[in-house]
């Protein structure tokens, strides 16, 4: 009997373990490139508008790492880049619980924190206001879009370069983002250099018409992409567009428009078909290839 206790707590203790926040690493070693001196501080609260956590003000990119409890890796891996129009993140629906999923099936997940527009007291507050005046809109995503995809690929690089440290593949690190994540995602799949290239990536919701006149490139990683119909920013059509570069280049691709579920419903559970998106993920994953050892 009491063996028994203790193995169920040694179980209990791994299950546990896994998909804990390890470490916190800094992107680049210093300033940002492309980035001034900012002095504003990155901030992380609860927005009552989106009822949710989010983190603002990101001027130093950083990628926290979720480990898969002891003897449980398959040595596959993935950057997460949560979603919040440029100007914040969803830092657990869109991040840290995605990271959590996929490290308890035994990858690694790196959450990106990218860097975002300048914003004051609620960065959430002024995404809605801002983004009803499309022109000033526009203004902010032409200065900060731009540094939020270098990010996006450095991360991928980043974790590439360091793969063994964490005892995974080099070449089984993939992209997944959410929103303005997905786009972040979807540049990594579009504009990787050789050694930076993402072995699939997954844009989920993402706002990637601004990449639509991208050319696909030759080696392209297959990609998997989920969205809602009822989309209330006006975003579904951008994932179809999306499938359809893919597919217009003769690449892998995965597509899957849910009935029902709006935007940003990532890892929140509302009694909805998109509730489904991240088990039809996990079986594209397994299809693929990087759920096993």
């Amino acid at each position: 009997m009491k063996l028994t206790i203790v193995r169920i707590v040694c179980v209990l203790g791994l299950v546990a373990a896994a998909g804990v926040a390890q470490d916190v690493i800094p992107l680049y070693p210093g300033i940002a490139p492309g980035s001034g001196e900012e002095t504003y501080p990155e901030k992380e609260y609860f927005s009552k508008i989106w009822n949710t956590e989010v983190v603002s003000n990101v001027t130093k990119p950083t990628l926290t790492v979720y480990k898969p409890a002891a003897g449980t890796s398959n040595g596959n891996a993935a950057v997460i880049c949560p979603g919040g129009g440029f100007m914040a993140l969803s830092i657990n629906s869109e991040g840290v619980d995605v990271a959590k999923w996929l490290a308890a099936r035994g990858m690694t997940a790196f959450v990106l924190r990218y860097r975002l527009a300048h914003t004051g007291e609620d960065a959430t507050q002024e995404f809605m206001s801002l983004f009803a005046d499309k022109a000033k809109f526009g203004e902010i995503l032409a200065k900060v879009v731009p540094l939020s995809t270098a990010d996006g690929l450095a991360a991928v690089g980043y974790v590439r370069k360091h793969a063994s440290e964490w005892g995974i593949s080099a070449d089984r690190v993939g992209i997944v983002g959410f929103s303005a994540g997905g786009t972040v995602a979807a540049a990594a799949g579009l504009r990787y250099s050789p050694e930076g290239r993402p072995a699939f990536a997954a844009p989920i919701y993402a706002a990637a018409s601004m990449l639509k006149n991208a050319p696909v490139p030759a080696d392209a990683p297959p990609m998997f992409i989920a969205a809602a119909s009822d989309d209330q920013l006006g975003l579904a059509m951008d994932s179809v567009g999306l499938y359809e570069q893919w597919m217009g280049a003769h690449k892998s691709a995965e597509l899957h428009m849910f009935a029902k579920g709006g935007h940003g419903f990532g890892m929140r559970k509302q009694g909805l078909p998109s509730d489904e998106w991240i088990d039809r993920f996990g079986d594209w994953l397994a299809f693929q290839g990087w759920l096993k050892k």
